[in-house]
């Protein structure tokens, strides 16, 4: 029998995710008739130009071929060198054979070191799971929360597609708590206390809070006070967090940092809220999407709840090695004294720097723009900008006529989430920085066509 659209479970028909939606295949079916299309709606570094790390790949240059090391004296720096073996010895059979589920235990300890030296607070590497990538681990975490079509999780409005498509997948509810366009993308107490009681209203059953720190797709960087105020809802209502912190590196604006949540849980002493948080290689300098690496962690979480965490790592058997060592060279980077610290921290630099000129470049100019208007870029990857459009049209209209009268490929806001009655669009400030001109001066023209 052939399988039928109407075969299909419901959840599955139901889930939707913007960032890969109709308007990028037709973005993809004009580049096949050639036409040049600069793709804005998603942060995949590399396919918009930028150079992978050196020091990254030639670690997994030894690593995936170890025979090179007979005359590795002669291509590469001694430390990486040095890493590669480390890597070799820890993993025991190579990158091709199946690792614990929860990843190789030295990597793990890498990453609990990276932690502690970052926030200064105690780490179990045995509470860290390696992923491929930060959204397996997402994904393992609201595995693990959703039990029914009662339980709810809250997550920002604007957020990112992830977690509104991983939820309806499994049958959950989505909790959306609106971020304040007014204040930076801030989050709000009275907006969460609002949100959450019209979910329990409902007979919703809320298990957890997600937040996305620096933000995507607003670009916000969170203050330790904000961090703060929402553990505080979180105990007070008896939820978990979940910590999407994969932009830690990209903060720049002077004066903002990055703050974890683990480390303002510490700073508060609170115990009570049970935290998993997410890092990944696939965002910050290193733009290692096809990698697939990344790391999840868990704090408060009783024994018996971190064993069903493993049987689910387990599931899936182990996180791929090369994503593993990719994530390695994340956490254990060249230091001062090494070899090829030179030229990794002039990439590093280069690579930030490109960034924060960007940000305030796009930023400013869409602002120039009559009927846009744009929040600082202050981290991450992207800017989420309000625009006023004719009666009766939608942010889904006017991004498919953008791409098709000028090449640039964006998000509808619609895809993320906002406050009803307005109209938003997501781009990425990824593109080299003449394309980021050319992005800004033809939106400023079709914009004032199509109003």
């Amino acid at each position: 029998m052939t399988i039928r659209l109407s075969d299909l479970g419901r959840a599955v028909l139901q889930t939707e995710y913007a960032v890969r939606g109709p308007i990028v295949a037709r973005a993809q079916a004009l580049e096949r008739e050639g036409r040049e299309i600069i793709y804005c709606n998603i942060g995949n570094p590399q396919a918009l130009e930028q150079k992978p790390i050196t020091f990254l790949r030639q670690v997994l240059a030894l690593c995936q071929y170890p025979e090179l090391m007979t005359r590795a004296s002669d291509l590469f720096p001694r430390d990486v060198i040095e890493t590669a073996r480390n890597v070799l010895a820890g993993t025991r059979h190579g990158l091709g054979a199946y690792s614990d589920s929860k990843g190789v235990r030295f990597i793990r300890e890498a990453v609990a070191a990276f932690i502690h030296e970052r926030d200064g607070i105690p780490t179990d590497p045995e509470a860290i799971y390696l992923t491929d990538g930060a959204s397996k681990g997402v994904q393992t975490a609201l595995r693990l929360l959703i039990s029914g079509p009662r339980d709810g999780i809250m997550i920002p409005i604007p957020q990112y597609p992830l977690y509104s498509a991983t939820i309806t997948l499994y049958e959950g509810r989505q909790v959306g708590y609106y971020l304040d366009e007014e204040q930076a993308w801030r989050l709000s107490r009275a907006r969460l206390e609002e949100s959450y009681e019209k979910a329990t209203a409902e007979g919703v059953r809320v298990r957890a809070i997600c937040v996305i720190n620096p933000g995507n797709p607003t670009g916000a960087v969170l203050d330790c006070a904000n961090i703060s105020m929402i553990i505080d809802f979180a105990r007070q209502r008896g939820l978990a967090i979940l910590a999407d912190e994969v932009y830690q590196e990209n903060v720049y604006l002077a004066g903002d940092r990055f703050y974890s949540f683990a480390r303002v849980m510490a700073e508060k002493d609170e115990r009570e809220v049970s935290l998993f948080s997410f890092h990944s290689c696939s965002k910050g300098f290193l733009g290692e999407c096809g990698q697939r690496g990344g790391y999840m962690e868990l704090r408060n979480v009783p024994a018996d709840v971190v064993a069903q965490v493993t049987k689910l790592q387990s599931v899936a058997l182990c996180a791929n090695l090369t994503g593993q060592v990719a994530t390695y060279c994340m956490v254990r980077p060249p230091r001062p004294g090494d070899e090829s610290y030179p030229l990794y921290a002039s990439e590093r630099d280069h690579i930030i720097g490109e960034l924060r000129r960007r940000s305030a470049l796009l930023a400013e100019g869409l602002n120039r723009i009559p009927g846009i208007r744009c929040n600082q870029v202050a981290g991450a990857m992207y800017a989420f900008p309000s625009i006023t459009l004719p009666p009766g049209r939608t942010d889904e209209e006017y991004c498919l006529a953008l791409l098709e009268e000028t090449g640039v490929c964006v998000v509808p806001g619609s895809g993320f989430g906002q406050v009803p009655g307005t109209a938003h669009l997501r781009t990425t400030i990824l593109p080299p920085t003449g394309k980021i001109e050319a992005v800004v001066e033809r939106l400023a023209r079709f914009h004032a066509s199509y109003r």
